[in-house]
């Protein structure tokens, strides 16, 4: 048996090497995985399926992505879910751009996502015809909703700056064709 009063050699039980592996505390812990997490995927992207997708009354969007091995949790908070040009849907490819963060004081992180793109041809194709069923079912493409196209038009929007030398062109074309309707100008920098 060992001396016990013996400062170079290792207690019996002790782990090879020594037990000289830092100590930290759960927060601590917890505030160093934050950390790593967040400044080495500060800005990504990810390819998944959609799928539980939740709306609660807060306004946020909760969901998860998806592939064949592994899932991870989404979050689209309130004020950038009404501005997501493809809102989460069941079963939907996407790809999703956004950041990793970790939850405060828990071993879990999540993706908190910026936008979301449909994956590929094929899930856009599935997506506009989802919505023209919708204007369908609407009545939206009635033969009595449908109006003839006028031969010259009212009104003809132009949007351009106030300096431009487009202007001249504009001007110079709609006194050669001799625009019956309105010229509207809209003068933006």
């Amino acid at each position: 048996m060992s001396d016990p009063f013996d400062l170079f050699e290792d207690p019996e039980g002790a782990a090879p090497g020594g037990d000289n592996a830092p100590e930290f505390s759960v927060s601590e812990i917890s505030g160093a995985v934050k950390r790593v997490i967040e400044s080495g995927f500060a800005r990504i992207r990810v390819r998944g399926e959609v799928s539980r997708v939740s709306r609660p009354r807060s306004g946020h969007v909760y969901f998860d992505l998806k592939d064949d091995r592994s899932v991870l949790a989404g979050v689209v908070w309130k004020g950038q879910a009404a501005r997501l040009q493809t809102q989460p849907e069941e079963g939907l490819e996407v790809v999703a751009t956004g950041r990793l963060t970790t939850f405060p004081g828990q071993s879990k992180y999540q993706m908190v996502i910026d936008s979301l793109a449909p994956a590929g041809v094929g899930a856009l194709m599935a997506m506009l015809e989802k919505r023209r069923k919708v204007l369908e079912a609407e009545g939206l493409f009635a033969p009595d909703r449908k109006r003839p196209l006028p031969y010259l038009p009212g009104v003809i929007g132009v949007v351009t700056s106030p300096s431009g030398a487009v202007n001249r062109v504009i001007e110079s074309g709609v006194a050669r064709i001799r625009v019956r309707g309105e010229v509207s100008r809209v003068s933006r920098p």
